[in-house]
């Protein structure tokens, strides 16, 4: 039984959903993977969501256990003894402390960058309202404006897609690919009534990625979450 790394609490994901040329994603995609499409589309999605309560190998490091992230993923899929596992790659993780950056960098090969970020949830009786913000040559944020109370996310939609996706791959330094197991309960979803996105992508995550600046996303969607674990990973 694979041994679990991290267990935390992914609260309140806000998600926005752009379609890529996957031409722009090869250079990124580990080997013994390919790119994961939903309805003959190629997503990137751009997610801000909080980490609370977080323990590492079931430790609660002081100052480290309630903190933002936000990723820019694609998704990928590897046939593993014949059968497919949906997974994601990262284009880059931002979160606000450089001890996780440095453990994520190091034990999963991963791409983290240490930011100034700041959050805030505002429930009124009708909405919620989530909002996370990060800066790098300024500030950045999404935003987004739901109804108040979730729902079950429905068989086969592009929630389940975009949610349903339970293995992580990166490429290590000797070019090999790293793959680790994220569990977690389906999630609910609340409704969008509106959004805001104001993001430098090309600043933040390379110039072929800068042309979503002025790109209005597909979709934009709200997860209230869950308790996680990601269990430690292994080279395929």
């Amino acid at each position: 039984m694979t041994k679990t790394f991290l267990q935390a609490e992914w609260r309140k994901l806000a998600m926005a959903n752009y379609s890529v040329d996957q031409k722009i994603l090869e250079r990124y995609l580990p080997r013994k993977t390919e790119i994961d499409l939903f309805n003959d589309t190629c997503w990137v999605s751009l997610v801000g969501f909080m980490f609370i309560d977080t323990k590492v190998l079931g430790m609660k490091i002081p100052f480290h256990r309630h903190f933002e992230e936000v990723n820019l993923r694609f998704y990928v899929r590897y046939k593993d003894n014949g059968a497919w596992k949906r997974g994601v790659v990262f284009i880059k993780e931002i979160v606000p402390k450089p001890a996780l950056a440095f453990i994520a960098n190091t034990v999963y090969k991963e791409h983290y960058e240490t930011l100034p970020m700041s959050h805030s949830w505002i429930t009124s009786p009708d909405t919620l309202t989530v909002e996370y913000k990060w800066k790098k040559s300024r500030w950045n944020f999404i935003k987004v404006i739901a109804d108040s109370t979730s729902c079950l996310i429905e068989y086969g939609s592009e929630e389940e897609f975009i949610t349903e996706h339970y293995w992580g791959y990166t490429t290590t330094s000797n070019r090999r690919t790293f793959e680790y197991g994220v569990e977690h309960p389906k999630w609910e979803v609340y409704r969008i009534r509106d959004s805001f996105i104001d993001v430098d992508f090309g600043d933040l995550y390379g110039q072929e990625f800068g042309f979503l600046t002025l790109e209005k996303p597909k979709s934009v969607f709200l997860a209230e979450g869950s308790e996680i674990k990601v269990k430690q990973g292994r080279e395929i």
